[in-house]
């Protein structure tokens, strides 16, 4: 895509998580408590998530956290809000788009991203950002669902990604482990989660 086309991508996508605010947490449950915890509890010092969402992750960082929460949604920030007061660290929230954030290089010790490479229009570049605002010797922890390796499951996920994509904003066929690759990121393990379409990302900038 071009520029034009990921900014116009984006204001959709945007709009769409605005309307789904209201009920995101009930659609939210397909991550297990248990798996969304691991990946959480691996973050420390000054951490940032991408895509904070309806802030759901805010209650499980450990006290060792610092936590900055961006999202480009102003409703699912909204949500996010009534959730600061679960969390045991300190939180900030801000408006910002994952494929240009405003950070330094560097800014932070860990940064944490769950079911949120699936939506971005950009994917790589929002992963490069990612590498960018992450200390050279600082973590990434992604929890990402994937385009199944199983050829009619992937078949299949292809086929209905249009409709998926038009419904809730979110791409079941992302190959999220090739586009961190390709964003330069250097990946240390990936474990799968749930069957091998969702998959917990661990990786180095």
């Amino acid at each position: 895509m071009d520029k034009e086309e990921i900014l116009l991508q984006t204001e959709i996508i945007r709009n769409r998580y605005n309307r789904r605010a209201r009920f995101y947490d009930w659609m939210d449950r397909m991550i297990p408590e248990s798996v969304r915890q691991n990946a959480i509890t691996q973050a420390v010092g000054s951490v940032l998530e991408v895509g904070v969402g309806t802030g759901k992750n805010l209650s499980l960082y450990r006290p060792n956290c610092e936590v900055t929460g961006i999202d480009f949604s102003p409703a699912m920030l909204a949500k996010a809000r009534q959730k600061v007061h679960l969390a045991k660290v300190p939180v900030t929230l801000m408006e910002m788009d994952a494929q240009h954030m405003s950070f330094p290089d560097g800014t932070f010790d860990t940064v944490v991203a769950t079911c949120v490479f699936c939506s971005v229009p950009d994917p790589v570049q929002g992963l490069r950002e990612v590498r960018r605002v992450c200390k050279a010797n600082g973590k990434i922890v992604l929890l990402e669902h994937v385009r199944s390796d199983q050829p009619l499951l992937g078949w299949l996920m292809d086929v209905l990604n249009p409709v998926f994509l038009r419904l809730i904003g979110s791409n079941i066929n992302r190959r999220t482990v090739e586009n961190v690759r390709a964003a330069g990121i250097e990946i240390q393990q990936v474990q799968d989660v749930d069957g091998k379409i969702v998959k917990l990302i661990e990786a180095r900038p």
